[in-house]
């Protein structure tokens, strides 16, 4: 019987195969960039949170100017990303924290463990467990797989894991994680499940893991893949 480990390092591969190495930054994006970037992408799709973080960008000069800035108004600026009233004021909380602490670049959490990282950051409104391990894959480059909705889903129907909740299937997946591998792995797991690996009649007969997969309810109906969404907006953040 496989490890978690072992399974996890045939997925990462077959995944490569079919998807390629993801690319991402060379310079890593600083960890409030991609912390805000990762609040507005939300229950939305990349292309519109995207948008969102490119208004406040190109709205602002620096995060600490939204000290000063009416919470309305920086939900109108994020509109298109959907849930604007309750991430303006997650964003608006977040910021004045910082600010009172000085820690507007989250020096504070650089010299953290994981654990501990996610622990500081989930103290956040609006924080959780899979917007604060987005952080430290992305911008702090911890060899950490954050859970979404398609990881979750993915994992648990090939056999990875067995979890009710994304929060439970993140921590028994990165309980033993191989080294080195996160970004490929969480990343292309996000287009098997955006493309093949559907919530309802996934593409089976296309699937790069059927074979080793688990999943009981099988559908070889779908002979073509979905549509192709090759932007992510994550490893597309920077300062």
């Amino acid at each position: 019987m496989r490890s978690i480990r072992t399974l996890i390092n045939e997925v990462n591969n077959l995944l490569i195969k079919k998807f390629g190495i993801p690319p991402r930054n060379k310079k890593l994006p600083d960890p409030l960039d991609m912390l805000i970037a990762t609040i507005l992408s939300q229950n939305t799709n990349d292309n519109n949170s995207y948008k969102a973080y490119q208004n406040l960008k190109n709205r602002y000069k620096s995060w600490n100017e939204l000290v000063n800035v009416k919470r309305v108004t920086i939900e109108s600026v994020i509109r298109v990303a959907g849930l604007a009233k309750q991430k303006s004021h997650t964003i608006k909380e977040l910021i004045g924290k910082l600010n009172t602490k000085n820690d507007l670049s989250l020096r504070s959490i650089k010299n953290l463990d994981n654990n501990r990282a996610i622990e500081q950051l989930s103290n956040f409104h609006g924080v959780g467990t899979k917007t604060a391990s987005c952080v430290l894959l992305f911008a702090l480059n911890r060899n950490i797989c954050p859970v979404d909705t398609h990881v979750h889903r993915t994992t648990n129907r090939i056999g990875i894991v067995s979890e009710k909740t994304p929060d439970k299937t993140f921590y028994a997946l990165n309980k033993n994680f191989p080294d080195k591998i996160a970004h490929s792995f969480h990343t292309n797991l996000i287009r098997l499940g955006r493309e093949i690996c559907t919530p309802t009649k996934p593409g089976c007969g296309i699937c790069p893991l059927n074979e080793l997969c688990n999943y009981p309810n099988k559908n070889f109906d779908l002979k073509k893949e979905g549509l192709k969404r090759d932007f992510m907006l994550l490893d597309n953040v920077s300062k």
